[in-house]
């Protein structure tokens, strides 16, 4: 069983902000998978499938990004989810807009989502794959919380449609797999 979570920022006025990039890849994961992700559970936005006969959740946590852990060790707890399963999807203003990172384990770099649920779980021990939002040219928090340029909008869809493949590779293939075929990934 595997947990994929997609982070973001709830509310309409967060929708389409390069924040909730983690929100728009797990929503093109539900597509993919024919399942709704629209239960209200874990402090958060749920639904199950089945992927390459593995049973998938996926979750987005309703809490407000610098809460995301609360929601996420909810999940785990109640399903037993080993962290090895976790797949945290989130963006990456260290990464040029749509590219692709993918790691087994690691910190936080900072990010504030990411920051909770290793926090909150105490492991850094689960792959997450990254997608890139560019540098901020001024204040970061406009940055994050304000929408792609027009001149964005192609890169992002690829990079969104690549990243959920990405992350379902790493279920159905495994890690490596997802590494070898979409790390660097560049619209």
């Amino acid at each position: 069983m595997f947990l994929i979570v997609g982070l973001g920022n709830p509310g309409k006025e967060y929708e389409n902000t390069r924040h909730n990039v983690g929100f728009m890849v797990l929503e093109k994961i539900s597509e993919k998978l024919g399942v709704k992700v629209d239960r209200i559970k874990f402090k958060g936005l749920f639904g199950e499938g089945i992927w390459g006969g593995e049973k998938v959740l996926l979750l987005k946590p309703m809490t407000f990004m610098n809460l995301s852990g609360e929601s996420v060790e909810e999940a785990l707890r109640f399903y037993k989810v080993p962290s090895e399963n976790l797949i945290v999807i989130y963006d990456d203003m260290d990464l040029p807009v749509g590219k692709l990172r993918i790691r087994r384990k690691g910190s936080s770099g900072g990010h504030k989502g990411m920051e909770s649920i290793i926090s909150r779980i105490s492991s850094e021990d689960f792959p997450r794959v990254r997608v890139g939002i560019g540098r901020p040219k001024g204040d970061v928090v406009d940055h994050v919380l304000g929408s792609f340029g027009p001149e964005e909008k192609q890169a992002v869809e690829s990079a969104i449609e690549a990243a959920a493949e990405a992350a379902l590779t790493i279920v159905r293939e495994g890690v490596e797999e997802a590494m070898n075929r979409y790390n660097g990934f560049t619209p």
